[in-house]
């Protein structure tokens, strides 16, 4: 049976779910302006970004890596939280206190937190931007800084909007009159940042590192056991929202839940374009075109209408 597209049979089944989890990945957050690093859109000054996230990039270019991580902190900085993070927030605080509602992230960038999603509803399986650690294994210093840049060999080249070469991902529309505001210009040249520069770990001296999950590396192991018995309890319903099925274990929940009997929805540009395994068929509903447009439709019937605050670090959504 082909998958659904009409938001009648989803919303039914919304509003019968008693358990229901969201699984969100970059798609959520490429409306606020970030990149997805994607498809066309996966590479960072000619380089594949994904091969910049890894241990071993780290340790043959640690100053290399630091200003790949230094440009998506400060877009990140820059970016807004969009409709859709507003209203998995919304969500969260009407379903989630007694457990029944649960997003897993694979987002690093903090979007969700300024929405003012409540932290015990949301588990971020590939860490924080803004977690800055010590890369030895043995060292456990971990701290949180928002700087920007951490030091003055990280800054990132600007320059004014109509001029930049912007990072790959969408372009939003900027206001009438900021035309001359200062944009991250991929254009310009990156100096080599020699490694005696890069910030050490007070604890033990070792080269301090971005706090995100790489390549190659093992999630929070207590995170996905506790993962592994919420989806064991039953769920009802999974809301795929923005993510390719390319990265385990992630992409393989919604398999896991609709095994089990639950459905499965998914938002995305193009279900197709990602990694998974029967395409559309691995869905009971696609719903294609911006996360940002779909999501606050699919959810409206328990959130309300989701209106963005003026001042979104500090107010949470606004709920008609």
């Amino acid at each position: 049976m082909p998958p659904r597209t009409d938001l009648t049979t989803f919303h039914t089944h919304l509003l019968s779910s008693r358990r229901i989890m969201a699984l969100c990945g970059a798609g959520l957050s490429a409306a606020s302006g970030l990149p997805t690093f994607r498809g066309a859109g996966g590479t960072w000054r000619n380089y594949e970004a994904t091969t910049l996230a890894t241990p071993e990039a780290f340790e043959a270019d640690p100053g290399l890596v630091w200003q790949f991580y230094s440009m998506r902190r400060h877009m990140a900085l820059t970016a807004k939280p969009n409709v859709a993070h507003f209203a998995l927030a919304e969500l969260a605080r009407r379903k989630g206190g007694d457990g029944g509602f649960r997003t897993l992230t694979q987002n690093v960038d903090g979007l969700s937190a300024r929405a003012n999603h409540p932290p015990e509803t949301i588990d971020y399986l590939h860490g924080h931007l803004f977690d800055v650690k010590c890369s030895s294994q043995s060292c456990d210093y971990k701290v949180q800084d928002f700087r920007d840049p951490i030091i003055p060999e990280f800054a990132v080249p600007l320059a004014k909007r109509s001029l930049a070469q912007r990072a790959p991902g969408p372009e939003p529309d900027a206001p009438e009159g900021e035309d001359e505001q200062l944009v991250y210009d991929e254009s310009a040249p990156l100096e080599p940042i020699p490694k005696e520069r890069i910030p050490k770990c007070p604890k033990c001296n070792n080269l301090l590192r971005p706090g995100v999950v790489w390549f190659g590396e093992i999630l929070d192991e207590d995170m996905l056991v506790s993962i592994d018995r919420w989806i064991d309890s039953g769920v009802d319903l999974c809301i795929v929202i923005g993510t390719s099925g390319n990265v385990i274990p992630a992409a393989g929940y919604a398999h896991q839940i609709r095994q089990s009997g639950g459905k499965v929805a998914i938002v995305d540009l193009d279900v197709n374009a990602g990694g998974w395994q029967g395409g559309k068929k691995a869905f009971d509903w696609v719903f294609e075109g911006d996360a940002s447009k779909i999501v606050p439709e699919l959810l409206r019937p328990l959130v309300g209408e989701i209106t963005i605050p003026d001042d979104d670090d500090d107010a949470a959504a606004a709920v008609a």
